[in-house]
């Protein structure tokens, strides 16, 4: 700061352009960013210093869209904010590039798929390198072993990075590159590992055979969070069961293909129709097994016949009434979603057995149409299966409905069994800042709905692996009970080929030997900790710790306001299992991009915007005004418009200031330098009308700050906008003249200082804006700080402007002034609008009509008012009392006479 006064600038000027333009910024300064490392986290050591953000890893399967850059953009533009606060900004880049959306793009990008009994081949070439989009069928994909698939799982995805990473800096993320991380990397894998077997050590991990959702297309368990309720056409099927007597009782079932699987006929206590029936028997159609009639209160009286048959298992009721019930488990459906080969023990009818051999290896949908063949010609169909949808549940990723199948798998708890911890994870969610503050509700439903603890383990191969064996009985049995676990400094393992403490590799899979776990981490498993996978939990060192302590808990999770359930949650899950705390303060949820339709965008649609094609067409600015003009938690539709308003922003922002630096450069003022310096100090703003402006300004920034304080980014963005817009459009064109120095229409000089005061209120209000648009507009922005401020870095570093230095400047001048002065400026141009003549055409003479309240601010900025307008005769002002302006209503000025000159002549073109 100058001596001379609180708020002053001293900028060194540099040559202007000839044309100013906002194309090729975007190459220009990201190059120089990344030479002068701008946004390197500065490794500050005070945790109150640093601003920590855990950045969502996209997943690395293909292309980004262009929601991506809509939510990356509203992130940046806080991390942008509070660096310019003074703020160590720790904000990393993260890929998630493990899971099962990775295997499925290898598996059709190379045509090929896994087979766990085959070698590694170090020369394997795969028969693809691209399909163009085309699925490749599963008979087609040539069999690799799991290490020849994992290492075209590392190959394709880093291939993949590189095209996001050149993305992300086109757009201006103000990412540090240095502190990227892989979620299959080295580091997440120690990480993952470690925190699981603290859970495990804690009682917190625990193994167990149980029915539990199954996608038969990808052969692997399904977790709650990733379920999806789809419409799906079905029949109900009227079906008798009979007493020992021949006496039907029937149920409505639109899976009869399972009534081999029945364990019990189910009605609700309350249901009058069966209250008699509770306790006595029935016996399946066509395969004669004995099932009990019981009460349930989950039963619904008015679906169907009111009382249905329980399988093990059709759905999620089904596994409900089998636990609560203590019903025979009768498993029929396979892994592969096909009916068990072997005919169960418990159909002992030999014409069951029959039937059941049938249907044996036949998909549910061949066993279907064979087991209602079969109940029409034993006479127990009741009339013809009648159309009906119902909602099934799907996997997410996945395109056939789920089955629910009986295997051993991992479990974390998560609430969904337990009332203490689910009690304790609400709270958690109380104690997190949502914005917006609605989004909590979506937080809470889905803690309180939990049924069951999180399945985290899955049957697949790219990921990271449970850090497990299992010791193998002399009998050739594997001890699940007992698992060998390594130590924490051996992490990460793959325990298919590191061998445990004090075994050999001659012993695996042998008796007496050890085999080891086979499955890996849920995806979500190894996401859930990015928190501690960025901030350096797991490792060691002594700067790692350091760092762990300077960013964590950490300030902010932006994510999707739909995973919610999955990362959200199971973050703060994970974080509160291991930290005991949460894993951030602040949580930002961005809604959905909508295609022009107002539909969601999405791969599978066919409807999303490569964001590439709107940054070429019109820069990486216009596209993050696009995006900044967006609420959060609010749903935005893909609009060119919207990009193109931003663009003519940056652009004009370019040429205000280009006019502002070029005055008085060529005149030689006492203000500017021999050397292109000048100063602009706030004491030598001297006119109302200017001190209105800087009191203006004040308000803005003092309401600009409130709003990204308060993740407000669009609010922000509007706030400096319109004020922008208004200065350029009325303060500018008011002050020009003055600024200038040079005779009003009438022939008189400004003063000395009414130029000074114009030029120094130019020079401090777009420098001011300059900086409170950076973090919407970096690239214009950063060309106009070099402009001002070339050899004193980056705008991105520079302060983020503080108001009371134009408060105090504009000494209790009211900002309305110049909404008053511009009001009046707007009627005398409608003069010349509506006689259709030139702006340039002089008025010799206009009355203004002004409200009472705005006589006052019009009579002082008459002279701007009056050389902006061309008037050279008289400017004369009444004051309307007819018109005063109530709570409300606009600020009311209007011409009641006026006389206009002779347009100019037009010179003769060359």
């Amino acid at each position: 700061m100058s001596a001379q006064h609180q708020g002053t600038v001293t900028a060194n000027l540099t040559p202007l352009p000839d044309r100013v333009s906002v194309d090729g910024l975007e190459e220009k300064w990201s190059r120089q960013w990344d030479e002068s490392g701008v946004y390197r986290f500065r490794n500050t050591r005070d945790r109150k210093a640093v601003y920590s953000i855990d950045t969502p890893p996209p997943t690395v399967s293909g292309h980004l869209h262009v929601g991506h850059v809509f939510s990356y953009t509203h992130t940046d533009v806080i991390a942008r904010f509070k660096r310019m606060q003074g703020y160590d900004v720790f904000y990393p880049m993260g890929w998630d590039d493990n899971g099962l959306p990775t295997e499925r793009r290898v598996q059709n990008y190379y045509g090929v798929r896994v087979d766990t009994s085959l070698k590694y081949d170090p020369d394997f070439k795969p028969p693809f390198q691209g399909t163009d989009g085309k699925k490749i069928s599963a008979k087609d994909q040539v069999p690799v072993s799991r290490q020849n698939f994992i290492e075209l799982c590392e190959q394709l995805t880093a291939e993949d990075e590189q095209l996001f990473e050149r993305l992300w800096r086109s757009l201006g993320l103000s990412v540090d590159w240095s502190q990227t991380y892989h979620t299959i990397g080295e580091h997440p894998r120690r990480v993952a590992q470690k925190a699981f077997l603290r859970n495990l050590a804690r009682g917190e991990a625990y193994q167990k055979e149980a029915p539990g959702l199954w996608d038969v297309t990808f052969q692997t368990a399904v977790a709650q969070a990733e379920l999806e309720s789809r419409e799906y056409d079905g029949f109900y099927h009227r079906v008798a069961f009979r007493f020992a007597d021949g006496t039907p009782i029937y149920i409505e079932t639109t899976r009869p293909e399972l009534l081999a699987a029945c364990g019990a006929l189910i009605a609700h206590p309350d249901d009058e129709r069966y209250q008699k029936y509770f306790g006595q028997k029935v016996y399946s159609p066509l395969f004669k097994v004995e099932v009990p009639i019981l009460a349930h209160p989950a039963a619904e009286m008015d679906k169907g016949a009111g009382i249905a048959m329980c399988c093990t298992f059709g759905d999620m009721t089904d596994v409900q009434w089998w636990r609560d019930l203590n019903l025979p488990t009768r498993s029929i459906i396979q892994r592969n979603g096909r009916i068990t080969m072997t005919v169960p023990d418990w159909i002992t009818d030999r014409g069951g057995r029959e039937i059941f051999e049938e249907t044996a290896g036949k998909t549910t949908f061949s066993a279907r149409k064979i087991i209602v063949d079969a109940l029409r010609e034993a006479g127990d169909l009741d009339g013809e299966p009648k159309p009906t949808k119902r909602m099934t549940n799907f996997y997410e990723k996945g395109d056939k409905p789920l089955e629910i199948v009986t295997s051993r798998q991992w479990y974390l708890r998560n609430g969904g069994t337990d009332r203490k911890l689910n009690d304790e994870l609400l709270e958690r969610g109380r104690e997190l800042d949502f914005h917006p503050d609605f989004m909590r509700v979506r937080y809470n439903n889905w803690v309180e709905g939990l049924n069951g603890d999180w399945l985290i383990s899955r049957q697949r191969f790219f990921g990271v692996p449970f850090p497990l064996w299992y010791p193998v009985t002399e009998d050739g049995e594997t001890d699940y009970a007992h698992p060998i676990t390594p130590s924490e400094d051996r992490l990460p393992i793959d325990p298919t080929v590191d061998l445990p403490d004090g075994f050999e590799e001659s012993q695996r899979d042998q008796p007496g030997g050890f085999t080891a776990e086979k499955d890996i981490m849920d995806t979500w498993a190894t996401s859930s900790l990015t928190p501690q996978i960025v901030t350096h939990w797991a490792e060691p060192g002594e700067e790692d710790q350091a760092l762990f302590k300077a960013t964590f808990p950490m300030d902010l999770r932006p994510q999707g306001q739909d995973i919610i359930r999955t990362w959200l949650f199971s973050s703060i899950d994970r974080a509160h299992l291991e930290n005991g705390c949460l894993p951030w303060s602040n949580t930002t949820l961005s809604g959905w991009i909508l295609d022009p339709d107002h539909k969601k965008m999405s791969k599978s649609k066919g409807n999303v915007v490569v964001p590439d094609e709107p940054i070429r067409k019109y820069g990486a600015d216009a596209v993050r005004y696009w995006a900044s003009s967006a609420r959060l938690g609010l749903d935005a539709t893909y609009d060119e418009g919207q990009m193109k308003i931003g663009r003519r922003l940056a652009v004009k922002l370019l040429n205000a200031t280009k006019f502002a630096l070029a005055i008085g450069r060529e005149d030689g003022n006492h203000h500017v330098t021999e050397s292109a310096r000048i100063t602009w100090d706030p004491a030598d703003v001297t006119v109302p009308l200017d001190r209105a402006v800087l009191a203006g300004l004040a308000q803005v920034i003092d309401q600009a700050t409130r709003a990204l304080e308060d993740y407000e980014h669009s609010k922000a963005l509007e706030t400096v906008e319109s004020f922008f817009w208004d200065f350029c459009d009325n303060y500018i064109e008011l002050s020009k003249n003055r600024a200038y120095g040079t005779a009003d229409a009438t022939g008189k000089v400004p003063a000395r200082d009414q130029v000074l005061s114009a030029r120094t209120t130019l020079g401090l209000v777009l420098e001011a804006l300059d900086r409170l648009l950076a973090p919407f507009l970096p690239f214009a922005t950063e060309e106009v700080w070099q402009w001002m401020h070339q050899g004193e870095g980056s705008v991105h570093r520079a302060a983020w402007p503080r108001s009371e230095a134009f408060r105090q400047a504009a000494q209790g001048q009211d900002s309305s002034l110049l909404t008053w002065a511009g009001r009046a400026l707007a009627v005398l141009r409608r003069i010349k609008s509506e006689a259709k003549v030139s702006m340039k055409t002089p008025i010799l003479s206009a009355t203004l009509a002004v409200s009472p309240e705005g006589m006052e601010a019009v009579r002082t900025a008459t002279d701007d008012v009056a050389e902006a307008g061309r008037v050279t005769g008289d400017l004369t002002l009444v004051e309307d009392t007819a018109n005063a302006v109530g709570a409300g209503e606009e600020m009311d000025v209007h011409v009641t006479a006026s006389r206009l000159g002779e347009p100019p002549v037009k010179k003769p073109g060359r």
